[in-house]
């Protein structure tokens, strides 16, 4: 644990700044309670040439609040770094959960996941977004790095298995149709 409070401080020393302050507030912001990934899903469910990737999204969110939100941070109950450190003055509102893993960094990484298997050109920049929250999350000492690191690995594992899920249940309906119709 002193090795995440070093990386967590050498961030505050090094990189925290008034200029760029509201900016990680902003970003962190897009990730609670994934909520642009949320809106995202339901704008992709539209289309029907993207209902799919909005079903992969809507089973990845759905895994991240179940298993990280619901059991893992309960069951683990792991403090968060600004109640172990006094001195730490926060930029947003103290989070009231326990911190690992880190549900803003999992559900980023599980939609940007999702996004980069799917549509590809949303992917990336959804990447890139995606590893600008984890990075907010210690920035703001609200999340040890091994809570981000966790976040990241299992959103990416839960991103990657819902396309498959998807992907199988598309498939079983697709051949289910193709035996249901008459022969000519």
């Amino acid at each position: 644990m002193e090795f995440e409070f070093f990386i967590l401080d050498w961030i505050q020393t090094h990189l925290r700044h008034p200029i760029l302050d509201p900016i990680i507030v902003f970003i962190t912001t897009l990730g609670n309670a994934g909520i642009l990934w949320i809106g995202l899903t339901i704008l992709l469910a539209v289309r029907k040439s993207t209902r799919k990737t909005a079903a992969a999204l809507a089973v990845a969110l759905g895994l991240c609040l179940l298993w990280g939100n619901l059991l893992l941070k309960p069951l683990i109950g792991r403090i968060r770094p600004f109640n172990a450190q006094d001195a730490i003055t926060l930029l947003i509102a103290a989070p009231l959960d326990y911190s690992f893993p880190s549900g803003h960094t999992m559900s980023s990484f599980a939609a940007a996941m999702v996004l980069l298997l799917t549509e590809r050109r949303m992917g990336i920049p959804a990447m890139i977004l995606a590893g600008l929250i984890a990075f907010s999350r210690m920035y703001l000492y609200v999340h040890y790095p091994t809570d981000v690191l966790a976040g990241l690995l299992m959103g990416c594992l839960f991103g990657w298995f819902a396309v498959r899920i998807v992907q199988k249940l598309h498939a079983h309906r697709f051949q289910r149709n193709q035996q249901e119709k008459p022969h000519r």
